[in-house]
């Protein structure tokens, strides 16, 4: 049973994923990407990694996607990109992603009904991850800390001069 619900949570991964990739609209591929994140983590969760679990929800499908959804704002600035958003906020864009956000919710509601304690022989506790992260790995912690910082500042920098460019031909 739990090998079923691997299989199938992997399916809606790769899924998502192909439609994050193939979506021209950055707020579609936003929502599948999140999607995607969310299928991982029940993933996760099914190999026996609740902590991982957790920290691919709060850590990807919560912060880093909030920095997205921010960077995505700050590029739909003026009266085409209103309207814009509130074409995106129609029912119809979100079937998809409901469909497949549910699927991934009935997976893990079985995977909890057959086995509620899901853990692995070998357990992760906060404290060890914190001391991996900020002891022998801080360097590679800070460099990926540094390279989404200048992929928001190459956005802002990119998004700029397209708004400029867009305001100029009015």
């Amino acid at each position: 049973m739990l090998e079923t619900l691997f299989y199938g949570a992997a399916l809606i991964a790769l899924t998502a994923t192909a439609a994050a990739l193939t979506r021209a609209n950055a707020a579609h591929a936003l929502i599948y990407l999140i999607v995607s994140l969310l299928a991982v983590a029940v993933l996760f969760f099914l190999l026996g990694a609740p902590f991982a679990a957790a920290l691919e929800i709060v850590i990807y499908a919560g912060a880093i996607m909030v920095l997205f959804v921010f960077v995505i704002m700050m590029l739909n600035v003026g009266e085409s990109g209103r309207a814009q958003e509130r074409e995106w906020l129609r029912a119809r864009h979100w079937i998809v992603p409901g469909i497949l956000a549910a699927a991934l919710l009935l997976e893990l509601l079985l995977a909890l009904r057959h086995n509620p304690v899901a853990t692995s022989a070998m357990e992760v506790d906060p404290k060890r991850v914190g001391l991996a992260l900020f002891g022998p790995y801080v360097l590679a912690v800070e460099i990926a800390s540094l390279l989404l910082l200048a992929a928001l500042v190459g956005a802002y920098h990119l998004g700029r001069h397209f708004i400029v460019r867009r305001e100029d031909q009015r």
